[in-house]
């Protein structure tokens, strides 16, 4: 498949610099990490976090931010930012996975969130065993 990103097309919301990382990953396996862009809450406080956030959303124009925790600050600072956004959907939990299949099948909006999401979710296993 191919994907049309021309741009980033979602916000990838992290403490650290876990969304850099998801980033670079994305990029390293399809090329196309220029579709996401990173926001990390290292120096900023909930209200500079909440600006830098809307900033980043609505120069883009993300239709999706991923956020690394359901309750941590990204996702707060998101959810405040695009409550006037209601075409924005916030998705929390990134993980690679996620991140693949949005860019890969061009997933635009509350529907290729919710797709993103739950390839995410069906990502996640506990790895059998290895026997000797």
């Amino acid at each position: 498949m191919t994907s049309r990103a021309t741009g980033p097309r979602a916000i990838v919301a992290a403490h650290g610099d876990f969304a850099a990382g998801l980033i670079s990953a994305v990029q390293m396996i399809t090329g196309q990490g220029a579709a996401f862009r990173a926001v990390s809450q290292v120096g900023l406080d909930a209200a500079s976090l909440e600006v830098v956030m809307r900033e980043a959303v609505v120069s883009h124009g993300a239709t999706v931010v991923f956020t690394d925790l359901p309750a941590g600050s990204c996702t707060i600072a998101a959810r405040k930012a695009t409550r006037d956004l209601p075409d924005v959907a916030v998705v929390t939990g990134a993980n690679l996975p996620m991140l693949l299949d949005f860019v890969m099948k061009d997933g635009a909006g509350r529907e290729g969130a919710e797709r993103a999401a739950a390839k995410g979710r069906d990502a996640i296993t506990v790895a059998p065993a290895v026997q000797a």
